[in-house]
């Protein structure tokens, strides 16, 4: 699912499984360090669907046993607003060209052209291989979702900071931004397709 800040409206990716079948979360933005709430969506549709029996869904979701079924059956009936999902699958936009431009380190010049919807970024064995020592085999990852560009980190030893701190949830990125991976500046470019 993608949550967004309530302050400065960052969006990230979040994996459902994180809400560890809590009805809601407080997540820290990796950007403008804002402190907000977010929602596990199947607690919310349920919610919506008994209005009326607000205070008895509260009782039977705080018992070990109710929760695992609730969940199966929001689940089930959450498969109408899926279109939604579908536009936030992993693709490459239309009439738009991607690069990451290394600024920064051993590869500084150096251009790499995103040519599908998720590129690796690492010492060796990843799309995009950097000759920088301070770097993880598989440091970082950039998933385009049509206009919506993520950063992730993918369990590197020295992290992937963004505005000089480090991420731990999907980072969203714009035309522009700047990221780092060891000693290495990369910034995400993104051009018109001529």
């Amino acid at each position: 699912m993608i949550i967004e800040c309530s302050s400065c409206h960052s969006r990230y990716q979040y994996d459902e499984d994180r809400f560890e079948r809590k009805p809601s979360k407080k997540i820290k933005c990796a950007k403008c360090g804002t402190v907000f709430e977010i929602h596990n969506p199947a607690f919310a549709t349920k919610a919506e669907t008994d209005p009326g029996d607000a205070t008895s869904t509260r009782r039977e979701e705080t018992k070990a046993s109710a929760p695992m079924p609730r969940i199966d059956d929001t689940t089930a009936e959450s498969n109408i607003p899926s279109t939604g999902k579908q536009l936030n699958e992993p693709a490459l936009p239309a009439g738009r060209r991607l690069s990451l431009a290394i600024i920064d380190g051993p590869d500084a010049g150096s251009v790499y052209r995103i040519t599908k919807p998720r590129v690796t970024v690492g010492r060796s064995g990843a799309d995009l291989t950097l000759n920088d020592s301070e770097c993880s085999r598989q440091h970082a990852a950039v998933e385009v979702r049509d206009t919506i560009y993520l950063l992730h980190d993918l369990k590197s030893t020295n992290g992937t900071m963004v505005n000089g701190e480090k991420i731990t949830d999907a980072t969203e990125l714009q035309d522009k931004s700047e990221f780092q991976v060891g000693t290495s500046t990369l910034m995400l470019i993104v051009t018109d397709e001529s």
